[in-house]
């Protein structure tokens, strides 16, 4: 796929499988625009493309404060401190259930003041970061991982750099 340019890359995007993607705001303190709702979404449906998801799919995605994701991030991770964003896959090792034609992929937690703390450390807007983190999540929920280091971070790293190309951000 990297040698596609953006615009090659939208018409197959209107191709592909088609995705729902739910977005919960939950938060108050950054602005979620409609702008940034239409980036998540083509977060979503840019790594699905990207990865040849085969199925229709569903993807539950919440932007949340400080306190919940700090919650979250303890509770199901057993981590006492916030972190940028949590996914929570519905299945393990690509065993997809397509019963009634559209596959729950799971959860994305997105904690909106994170993302603009860091969008500034990192030097590039909050509409990166924005992207660049569903994209990190959305692959965790395809059953990527980066936890023990050396190969597969490198793969997923590759992978969110590809696709933030192709989104142009």
């Amino acid at each position: 796929m990297s040698d596609l340019n953006v615009k090659e890359y939208d018409m197959k995007a209107k191709k592909a499988q088609n995705a729902h993607i739910d977005i919960d705001n939950r938060q108050k303190s950054i602005k979620l625009t409609v702008s940034h709702r239409a980036i998540i979404r083509k977060a979503v449906k840019a790594v699905l493309e990207y990865e040849d998801f085969p199925f229709d799919a569903e993807v539950s995605v919440s932007v949340v404060t400080v306190p919940e994701i700090h919650a979250l991030n303890k509770i199901y991770r057993d981590k006492d401190r916030p972190t940028d964003v949590l996914s929570f896959p519905q299945h393990e090792d690509g065993e997809w259930e397509n019963g009634h034609g559209v596959v729950t992929l799971g959860d994305v937690v997105l904690c909106a003041d994170i993302l603009s703390t860091q969008s500034v450390s990192f030097g590039h807007t909050f509409e990166r970061e924005l992207a660049y983190l569903t994209i990190h999540s959305v692959l965790h929920l395809l059953g990527y991982e980066h936890e023990d280091g050396g190969e597969e971070e490198r793969i997923m790293t590759e992978k969110q750099n590809e696709l933030i190309k192709i989104l142009g951000l």
